[in-house]
């Protein structure tokens, strides 16, 4: 895929990831994850913690679409996000193997969003923003 396609698909994959960040993570959480994970009891400050910081990060990629040449490191943040958080689950899931792989939904969701969106990086010289709008964040 040449960078020019690259910059095309970017855009409506941020939003794509963007929602599924606001919306999607929730209902991941409450139905992929298998019973009994999570904080005792549920919804505690943590578990509610990691839902608005997903959330966060998904409006903050939604937005990104608007500049993405000054967002880039938000871009790139999200990608080395998602492989430390799977690589710390997959890490964390085979040191204690007690059965079946509990996290592996999640795993290849945040592997499948890193690659994804590294796959769609253009060459950081070869986006071409005319808007002069400051960065996000």
């Amino acid at each position: 895929m040449d960078d020019t396609t690259r910059i095309k698909y970017l855009p409506i994959a941020l939003k794509v990831i963007g929602l599924f960040f606001i919306f999607g993570v929730y209902p991941m959480m409450r139905l992929a994850w298998p019973p009994g994970w999570g904080w005792v009891p549920p919804y505690q400050q943590y578990q509610v913690i990691g839902l608005v910081i997903y959330a966060t990060l998904g409006v903050c990629l939604i937005l990104s679409t608007r500049n993405i040449a000054a967002n880039i490191g938000l871009i790139w943040f999200t990608i080395w996000l998602n492989l430390i958080c799977g690589s710390t689950m997959l890490l964390m899931e085979l040191a204690n193997r007690t059965g079946p792989v509990d996290w592996v939904v999640n795993i290849i969701v945040q592997y499948f969003i890193a690659g994804f969106l590294w796959s769609l990086m253009p060459e950081t010289s070869k986006i071409n923003n005319n808007d002069r709008t400051p960065p996000l964040l």
